[in-house]
């Protein structure tokens, strides 16, 4: 096996991990907690590139399907994948894979990835929100009141950090 694919590997179950323990770090606001595990989700969309950035968001939803108790406050099994926050966690692979895609595209620049993150964010509330209005049978404008609203200032920040702890860990990565 090739050097760069192990350590890729090693990374991608790195973040599976990481986007687990940020899944601890909860503060239960409604149907959707406030998690830190989507800030993993951005660093490893801009770490990871296009195949391992997904695959370890794949990963972290595999490992709580299974019944690991790696989803928000220690829940598993197949019944939040299907619950009301289940779009937000699949959101994760899209949005890994969106951030890769648009960051890894020729030179690396600030602008990109800034970019790249809020196309992440967005997808994340693109997927959450629809089916959070559909799980729970709430109106529109309720589905954004409870899935996007109290996000977004946590989230902008947490891409801004992103972004900042990328910058000093991509030269670390590509070092190597």
């Amino acid at each position: 096996m090739e050097t760069t694919s192990l350590r890729y590997m090693v990374l991608a179950a790195l973040f599976a991990a990481l986007t687990s323990v940020g899944a601890y770090i909860a503060i239960p606001i409604g149907p959707v907690p406030i998690v830190l595990s989507n800030l993993f989700v951005l660093i490893a969309g801009l770490l990871l590139g296009k195949k391992w950035a997904p695959a370890s968001m794949g990963i972290y939803l595999f490992l709580g399907a299974i019944g690991l108790p790696v989803f928000a406050q220690g829940a598993s099994g197949p019944a939040v994948l299907i619950g009301p926050t289940g779009g937000f966690l699949f959101g994760y692979v899209l949005a890994s894979f969106v951030i890769a895609f648009i960051s890894s595209r020729g030179e690396s620049a600030l602008w990109k990835d800034a970019i790249a993150v809020l196309c992440g964010i967005a997808l994340i509330y693109l997927l959450g929100v629809p089916w959070l209005k559909f799980k729970l049978s709430l109106e529109w404008g309720r589905s954004f009141t409870l899935g996007m609203q109290p996000f977004i200032l946590g989230d902008l920040l947490k891409g801004v950090a992103a972004i900042i702890l990328v910058k000093f860990l991509r030269p670390q990565l590509n070092d190597r």
